[in-house]
């Protein structure tokens, strides 16, 4: 398991000034763990972030017992994209956890060599799991995609044996579709409802 070191924050200390000293700030909080404001070197951090991601347990360590998280949330800059907060889940052993999944695709779907193209639907599936058994992400592979209306849905992922899918199972995650298809969805003008909804949101901020 990975582990990461922290240390308890002193809140009247700024974030801009803990930053600059080459830390982050964050805090860790769970159903049995109190909300606790927390410092982390950001080089220890960016290096953990690059392999763990979302999906990974990692073990807190330096305030009190050592404390099993998933990263929740990370506020990134806008412009440097540097971490300027985390949030850290500690789960409550022996509790099953909601969380989405990432998917990777690999090979080459055999309906390609015919003009086929592979529509990927779905770039994440979420299931109910120990945390034990929590996979980094779930790979399809789409070699199997032999011609035009073959698909793969949710319902087909192998999942760990304490996993449970909530994403709906006729849910599909990729398919094949003929090229003639995609150009004219991307050619088709809108409706006048798709048109009205697409303006709504761009009056709004102007408005605000």
């Amino acid at each position: 398991m990975l582990t990461l070191p922290i240390e308890k924050r002193d809140v009247k200390e700024s974030a801009v000034a803990l930053r600059a000293r080459g830390f982050v700030p964050g805090v860790f909080y769970g159903p049995r763990e109190e909300s606790t404001p927390i410092s982390i070197s950001t080089t220890v951090f960016n290096k953990l972030w690059k392999e763990a991601g979302e999906t990974t347990i990692v073990s807190l360590i330096g305030v009190g017992e050592p404390k099993e998280v998933l990263v929740q949330e990370v506020v990134e800059h806008p412009v440097t994209g540097a971490p300027q907060h985390v949030d850290f889940y500690v789960l409550e052993k022996g509790k099953k956890i909601e969380i989405s999944v990432p998917i990777e695709f690999v090979g080459t779907a055999l309906a390609e060599k015919e003009g086929g193209v592979v529509v990927k639907v779905l770039h994440e599936i979420e299931i109910r799991v120990a945390p034990a058994e929590l996979p980094q992400h779930f790979t399809i592979d789409v070699t199997s995609l032999a011609k035009i209306g073959d698909q793969i849905s949710a319902s087909e992922i192998v999942l760990p044996p304490s996993a449970e899918l909530i994403t709906g199972p006729e849910e599909i995650i990729v398919s094949i579709t003929a090229q003639e298809i995609i150009e004219e969805m991307e050619t088709k003008p809108p409706t006048d409802e798709e048109a009205a909804a697409a303006d709504t949101p761009a009056k709004e901020v102007a408005e605000e």
